[in-house]
């Protein structure tokens, strides 16, 4: 079927400006594939079931809109003195000096820069293999552009236990920098990790990360998308899940322009476990502030759990999207599916729109899903005020109390209360 005119133009705009890195190496194959599917489906369009709430123009347009980069020396780096491997990019390119050395105990990571010119490597059967498998039922356009077109990307594979988390840190300086990164990270059985990022990208960016969990590993990754106010980013997590492994992921974001962030989750082994959360803090007193986070669960396996909790805290004109589905096929029997997303309005101006989704073909499963939109609790601040605390103070903490369930959601406390405190710095910075 052909594309719609506006959709094929905007499709042929896009990809006139892009070529697939000369170096590619092994990652050819599975480039071209993904550029094929990219031009059968066309860039997203305002008409797609699932950009219905996001207008995609920023992502489709051929240039980014610029972005300058932020001051942030008001503001600790996150997770300071904690023990981490560094891998840094500056506006999507690695930068070797600020990183630390890629070698570690039960750990293997390479530069996908560089990783294709070798003639064999680990990464060549999973590259793009997870992003392909989610393209179906629901067309994912700028995954598939990511995959032909990345320019790096960080590939690590788990072999065991790893002590301290991978840390990616972004870093933007260019105000009109377009980055594209693909990372790929498989754990193979018993293996465990933790993966940080944190920053912003760029002044444009379109990030994927394909995880492999195998049988009995463990994967658990915490994201911080940064402080810049004007910058467009749009990311995407594939993770395909074995027989009692586990993965957890945790996102916050405060401030963007524009952020759609992704989740697709397949369990493909019995008796796992994948918990997604996420929590969204916007202002849009100065700049827009749009969150879409977009998350599909397949359960094709028995006995597995998925959670799924969000939370949006917006303000003067802020907008907050959530599209969350589960999918139960018939042979996942003893699924346990839980869905939650709630936003906190904290003025009439500021709009939350959700669509919340169950597909269960199985007949012995648990599955729910809920949706709230509402103001703070009236009894409860005046609760607080009544024992002698300023109203703006007392509407922080019922906001903090608000996004807590989100983070309850991340493993390790030191991570949780970092972040913690980083919204506590957002509040201060954004007092009525």
């Amino acid at each position: 079927m052909a594309l719609a005119k506006p959709t094929q133009d905007a499709t042929d705009a896009r990809l006139d400006a892009l070529s697939i890195p000369q170096d590619a190496g092994w990652s050819l194959a599975a480039r071209q594939e993904a550029l094929g599917r990219l031009k059968l489906m066309g860039m997203p369009h305002r008409r797609d079931e699932y950009w219905r709430f996001t207008n995609p123009a920023d992502f489709n347009a051929v240039a980014p809109v610029a972005a300058p980069p932020m001051d942030v020396s008001d503001e600790k780096p996150l997770y300071e003195g904690m023990e981490q491997l560094r891998i840094v990019f500056v506006d999507g390119v690695f930068d070797p000096e600020a990183s630390d050395d890629l070698a570690g105990e039960g750990i293997e990571i390479a530069r996908l820069a560089e990783a294709g010119r070798a003639d064999i490597h680990w990464a060549r059967d999973l590259y793009g293999l997870l992003e392909a498998r989610g393209q179906s039922p629901v067309d994912r356009p700028l995954c598939a552009l990511n995959t032909a077109f990345a320019t790096d990307g960080v590939l690590i594979r788990v072999t065991g236990k790893v002590s301290r988390p991978v840390s990616i840190v972004y870093r933007h300086e260019n105000a009109t920098s377009d980055a594209i990164l693909h990372h790929v990270v498989q754990l193979t059985e018993g293996a465990e990790l933790t993966l940080l990022e944190t920053g912003c990208v760029a002044a444009r960016a379109n990030t994927v990360l394909e995880t492999d969990v195998a049988d009995h590993a463990t994967f658990h990754h915490v994201r911080s998308q940064g402080r810049n106010h004007d910058r467009r980013a749009a990311t995407a997590g594939f993770a395909r899940l074995g027989r009692q492994s586990t993965y957890k992921s945790f996102t916050l974001t405060a401030n963007g322009a524009m952020t759609r962030n992704e989740h697709v989750v397949e369990f493909t082994g019995d008796d796992a476990t994948a918990h997604v959360a996420a929590a969204a803090i916007g202002d849009g007193a100065d700049d827009p502030f749009h969150n879409d986070d977009t998350v599909f669960i397949t359960h094709n396996a028995k006995n597995c759990e998925s959670r799924q909790v969000f939370k949006k805290v917006l303000k003067n004109g802020a907008v907050g999207v959530f599209q969350g589905k589960i999918l139960v096929k018939k042979d996942a029997q003893k699924t346990d599916g839980y869905q939650i997303s709630q936003a906190l309005l904290l003025d009439d101006d500021s709009q939350f729109l959700a669509k919340p989704e169950l597909e269960i073909y199985a007949d012995d499963v648990a599955c729910s899903h809920g949706s709230t939109t509402g103001a703070i609790d009236e009894e409860a601040l005046f609760y607080l005020r009544s024992r002698g605390m300023p109203k703006a103070r007392a509407e922080d903490l019922l906001v903090l109390a608000f996004l807590a369930e989100t983070l309850e959601e991340i493993d390790d406390e030191d991570i949780a209360a970092a972040l913690n405190e980083r919204l506590a710095a957002w509040l201060d910075r954004h007092a009525s």
